[in-house]
């Protein structure tokens, strides 16, 4: 059962974007309007900002939940519908659902890390990148749910999302870590023929006049990039989410906060990502885990795997795999100690 159905909280919807639209304009119009290199304590404390602004919703987004339930006629004439239950429910769904998409986005930190270096982008423009790149993420995520939330009504489409997440859990698991070359892709290379390029990055422009002839700058070609980038992780994404609930609201809202706080995690975390290195294996087994429950679990547990065990399971595999890295650090580190 959809709760919060788009043709009734429409309005919902529109007030949680103006929230976010709102939220976007403070950050970058206020605190970040002037481009400049982001340090650890900027970055740790927005990173803060980010995850508790994210929790402060899940409690508002629990009460909403529970007024609903308990003054709506529709919830009413449920036979032995707990609204206190069910608020609760969603709102753990919501916490599972955020935990998870904040676990991708740290493994995709692994990439934009590979592109501003290959492109050479100086870390004051940095943060300006990772914004344009959160719209369109923001923007991409909100097709594939819309997509998602249609097709996730067929148990084929269900089985067949969770075969692909435990395929590519498996595929994450036992890949080497191979740095790609972002140069090397097709559209980059198409772009760098059909349009007049410039290796200037000091004006921290897209575009730059020279000769009078306008050109495309390296920040240009690491947005289109990174633009690409989202599409892929929004493939891997959104099935994930949605093996955690069916609700799209919920779907919708943890996605938006998890890619919101994505550049403070990264200049938090970008000069000791690669000490995470086992981070990855967790990854693994966290979407091997997601696509068994939409494959087996579910229907084992009469339609809805516990959502307080799904939670467990996730936190004590991103616990295991960090205090794993910590312990058994790579092969290079040790030789610098």
């Amino acid at each position: 059962m959809i709760y919060f159905p788009f043709a009734d909280y429409w309005w919902f919807y529109g007030l949680f974007l103006i929230l976010v639209a709102s939220l976007i304009t403070l950050d970058l119009g206020v605190f970040h309007k002037k481009s400049h290199e982001v340090g650890f304590k900027e970055a740790a404390t927005w990173s803060v900002v980010w995850v508790t602004l994210a929790l402060l919703f899940n409690v508002g987004f629990y009460y909403f939940s529970l007024h609903e339930f308990q003054t709506d006629s529709r919830f009413l004439a449920l036979a032995n519908f707990s609204p206190e239950g069910v608020a609760k429910q969603l709102s753990l769904e919501f916490l599972a659902g955020y935990v998870v998409e904040k676990t991708l986005a740290v493994d995709n930190l692994f990439v934009f890390v590979i592109i501003f270096s290959y492109f050479s982008i100086p870390p004051k423009y940095q943060h300006k990148l990772l914004f344009w790149g959160i719209l369109g993420a923001l923007f991409f995520r909100a097709v594939f749910i819309s997509i998602g939330a249609v097709l996730m009504q067929y148990h084929e489409v269900v089985i067949l999302f969770g075969v692909f997440l435990i395929f590519t859990g498996l595929k994450i698991g036992f890949s080497k870590d191979e740095e790609t070359n972002p140069g090397d892709r097709l559209f980059v290379k198409w772009l760098r023929k059909v349009l007049p390029m410039s290796t200037r990055t000091d004006h921290g422009h897209f575009f730059v006049r020279e000769n009078s002839i306008w050109k495309a700058t390296p920040l240009f070609l690491a947005l289109v990039v990174i633009e690409v980038s989202d599409i892929i992780f929004a493939v891997d994404s959104v099935p994930a989410i949605f093996a955690i609930t069916k609700e799209p609201l919920v779907v919708f809202t943890s996605n938006v906060f998890a890619i919101l706080g994505i550049r403070s995690l990264y200049f938090l975390l970008a000069g000791v990502i690669k000490k995470f290195h086992l981070l990855k294996y967790g990854l693994a087994v966290i979407l091997v885990f997601v696509g068994l429950k939409m494959v087996w679990l579910n229907d084992l547990f009469d339609g809805k795997f516990p959502i307080s065990w799904s939670l467990l399971i996730i936190f004590g595999v991103l616990f295991l795999t960090g205090i794993l890295s910590v312990l058994f650090p790579p092969a290079g580190d040790k030789g610098q100690e």
